[in-house]
């Protein structure tokens, strides 16, 4: 048994606190090796935010879950290094068994997400409820979720998405204890997040995706007053990332996600944890497609990894400043 402390991490609780009074969201960015890592501590001690480190089932099964633990370490020290202590926590992405949650909080995790969303609704406050019992006696946070997202990200997939029904939110959070409530307003996994007969088209011919539902978000929050409230599937897909990966051999057709200014408006409400995922490799890929078209005869994994790591930290940094409002916040 590794406690998350030991490694410099710190759990969820007082940062949500924190961005529910200041209007923010911490940053949740899903990494699976050490370019990705990298590149968040640098944003975020360039930026000076505090960061929430996902890993997904899949992703702890890539990276390997002993290395994971001291890469979560060093990135504690490599933020300390480059002159700024921020806050990491390291978060368990869609955990599905309370067995998976029981190991990664035995592995050095500081926080866990139990979605129990595919189940029936008393299936899933049984299990959050197993699985934040367990989490409390070693001071880990954990996040469940209502309503259901549609898309395909890692191992996350549903066909269609169900809105989280806010007279559920009282009852489920009373009979289970989460810390934090992943809800579902019109945000979709993966970078093709709605197709294009949901969406409008601009006189550019760009698709615009429906608007997310606000009204549902502030039913909750009249309903759970200051509670933690957490935004899956929140990538942006920006087109000139897009862009240039179909440019350089891509084909990622009627890509389009969630308008950046819908997220900030989010940002400033009971959201305080906005997890980004596709951007991210979206913009590694789009870094990488280049270097081989532009330089056919690179096999450095150093020179096309490298501007992909910077091609990632500065995403970030604009996600940081201008979509969540966390820079200075650490």
């Amino acid at each position: 048994m590794i406690n998350y402390k030991e490694l410099g991490l710190v759990n969820s609780k007082e940062l949500f606190q924190k961005a529910i009074v200041g209007k923010y969201a911490i940053p949740a960015f899903n990494f699976n090796n050490m370019e990705q890592l990298q590149a968040i501590i640098m944003a975020c001690v360039e930026t000076k935010s505090p960061v929430i480190l996902q890993v997904s089932s899949g992703a702890r099964k890539y990276a390997n879950q002993t290395l994971l633990r001291y890469m979560a370490q060093g990135a504690v020290e490599y933020g300390k290094e480059l002159g700024f202590s921020v806050p990491i926590v390291l978060h368990l992405d869609h955990g599905d068994t309370f067995e998976l949650c029981k190991s990664c909080i035995e592995y050095g995790f500081s926080s866990v997400m139990i979605d129990g969303s595919h189940h029936p609704y008393e299936k899933n406050i049984e299990l959050t409820k197993q699985v934040v019992e367990y989490a409390h006696k070693y001071n880990v946070t954990v996040e469940g979720e209502l309503g259901v997202l549609s898309g395909i990200e890692d191992n996350v997939e549903a066909a269609k998405s169900i809105y989280t029904q806010p007279e559920q939110v009282e009852d489920f959070l009373k009979k289970t204890n989460v810390d934090s409530l992943a809800i579902s307003i019109g945000t979709s996994h993966g970078a093709t997040k709605f197709k294009p007969e949901q969406c409008t088209r601009n006189a550019d011919g760009v698709l615009i995706p429906p608007p997310l539902r606000f009204d549902i978000l502030e039913e909750i929050e009249k309903r759970i007053p200051g509670f933690p409230i957490v935004l899956h599937g929140a990538s942006s897909v920006p087109a000139e990332i897009v862009k240039i990966i179909n440019a350089n051999g891509g084909k990622l057709k009627d890509a389009v996600g969630i308008p950046e200014e819908q997220l900030r408006r989010a940002a400033t409400s009971a959201v305080c944890k906005i997890n980004i995922d596709s951007d991210g490799r979206l913009a590694m890929t789009a870094a990488v497609r280049k270097v081989f078209v532009d330089s056919p005869g690179e096999f450095d994994p150093r020179k096309y990894l490298g501007p992909a790591r910077e091609q990632l930290k500065e995403l970030y940094k604009h996600k940081i400043v201008n979509v969540l409002g966390s820079a200075d916040k650490a």
